[in-house]
């Protein structure tokens, strides 16, 4: 699948290796925004609307060997050979899966408060009862819609961050889907060993990489990883501290 994507570069950033940005569950290209654009200036830059999210497109099929595959259909139609990438949550899963099956293409790796890990709890009932209400309601208006999703979520931040994939009475992503294989999105099976450094940024605040469990499933898998956290964030950690996380990535990224 070739997926909905914004490329940007300049002249003078021809030769360095293009930056991949995959958003997380229920987002959009433009959630990494933030810090996609201040390597603008530096980098070839791609933000890409995965499967089932933003403007690409809709399918009952969704795990994370197709999804990885649709990220390499799109840069091979973009003519882009080697690449790096930066994932948050569910994209960082995305990115890590790469790391895999495209293990020689892949260059540098930033995830982004997810480790390579089958979680059990959920975090998004709540969400997905809200989301499947506004559906239900068949409404058009934002003010509608958001006053539903106040009865079922307190954080308006995560409402905010929802509300922008809702236009003309219709919710951007595709809602049953990620539904549906909700269980494989929590789901990760372990790769062989990725031998190149990479960067694990999480959020002090989060529950995402916190256990023992997590640090470990990230070593074995990521051996040469280095794990950084930003303090006083959770797991929207790129918009809660962006300097932060900016300053980490700068230290990293070639």
């Amino acid at each position: 699948m070739i997926l909905n994507h914004q490329t940007h570069h300049n002249e003078g950033t021809t030769e360095k290796t293009p930056l991949v940005f995959i958003h997380g569950l229920f987002g959009s290209l433009s959630n990494l925004g933030m810090l996609a654009r201040a390597f603008y200036p530096s980098h070839p830059v791609i933000q890409l609307d995965v499967r089932n999210h933003g403007h690409s497109a809709h399918s009952a099929t969704m795990n994370y060997a197709v999804m990885a595959q649709d990220i390499l259909e799109t840069l091979d139609a973009l003519n882009i050979q080697k690449f790096s990438l930066i994932g948050h949550s569910m994209g960082g899963k995305i990115a890590m899966q790469l790391a895999k099956s495209a293990a020689e293409r892949l260059e540098q790796l930033v995830v982004l408060d997810m480790a390579p890990f089958a979680y059990q709890e959920s975090h998004h009932e709540q969400i997905f009862k809200a989301l499947f209400a506004v559906k239900n309601a068949q409404i058009e208006s934002r003010q509608q819609a958001t006053q539903i999703m106040r009865e079922y979520l307190h954080e308006e931040m995560v409402i905010q961050f929802l509300m922008k994939s809702f236009n003309k009475g219709q919710w951007l992503f595709n809602v049953d889907a990620l539904f549906h294989h909700y269980s494989e999105i929590l789901d990760w099976k372990a790769i062989q060993p990725w031998q190149k450094e990479a960067l694990f940024i999480r959020g002090g605040k989060s529950a995402y990489i916190s256990k023992d469990e997590h640090f470990s499933a990230i070593k074995q898998q990521f051996p040469h990883a280095k794990i950084q956290v930003i303090e006083d964030a959770g797991h929207w950690l790129h918009a809660e501290k962006t300097q932060q996380v900016l300053d980490e990535m700068n230290q990293y990224l070639n």
